[in-house]
C-alpha cells in the first residue's frame, strides 16, 4: 500500500460486513486481467497437451469453466454485485519451465463497480477445473500465482502490478 490511507470497503462503520452502493457511481468501461499457474510432472503436462487424458480435453474445458465461473462470481462471493459482464477470456498456454500451464483471464463490462473480482475466479476455477480433470495423472500439481495483473476504469483509476510484463 502507497501513498494515501485505504479503508476497507466493505466494512461499515460498526464494523460489519456491507455490500457496497454503487448506484451514484458513474458508468465507465472497466477491464480486469488476471493471472495463475498449475505446476505439474512434465509427463502430466504432455499427457493433456496431447489431448490423452482419461477425461478428454482439459484445456478446452478449463477455458469453459473459467468463463462460465465468472459469470458467477456474484453467487460464490458474498458481496460481489452481479454483473452484466460484456466479455470474459480465458487463455491457457503451457510453460515448460514450470512444468505446467499458465492461465490467464480477461473479464470486461460497462458499469458501476469493477471487474477484478470476475478475472480472478476465471482463473482460479479454470486452474481447478484443470486439476480436477488431470488428477488421476498427477494428484501432487500445484496451484498458485493467481493475482491480478490490472484494471481500468472507474473511480480509482488504472492499476498495473509492478512486476506484470
Amino acid at each position: 500500500m502507497t501513498g494515501e490511507a485505504r479503508t476497507l470497503t466493505h466494512i461499515d462503520a460498526s464494523g460489519k460486513a456491507d455490500m457496497v452502493d454503487v448506484g451514484d457511481k458513474a458508468e465507465t468501461v472497466r477491464v480486469a486481467l488476471a493471472e495463475g499457474c498449475i505446476r505439474m510432472a512434465p509427463e502430466t503436462l504432455d499427457l493433456i497437451l496431447t489431448g490423452n487424458a482419461k477425461k478428454g480435453d482439459v484445456i478446452g474445458t478449463a477455458r469453459l469453466a473459467g468463463i462460465m465461473a465468472a459469470k458467477q462470481t456474484a453467487s460464490l462471493i458474498p458481496l460481489c454485485h452481479p454483473l452484466m459482464l460484456t466479455k470474459v477470456a480465458v487463455d491457457i498456454r503451457e510453460d515448460r519451465a514450470l512444468p505446467g500451464l499458465r492461465v490467464e483471464a480477461m473479464a470486461k463490462l460497462t458499469g458501476r463497480t469493477g471487474v477484478e473480482m470476475e478475472a480472478l475466479t476465471a482463473v482460479s476455477v479454470a486452474c481447478l477445473t484443470i486439476y480436477d480433470m488431470a488428477k488421476a495423472a498427477d494428484r501432487e500439481m500445484e496451484i498458485g500465482g493467481i493475482r491480478l495483473v490490472e484494471k481500468s476504469g472507474g473511480r480509482s483509476g488504472d492499476y498495473r502490478r509492478g512486476d506484470a510484463g
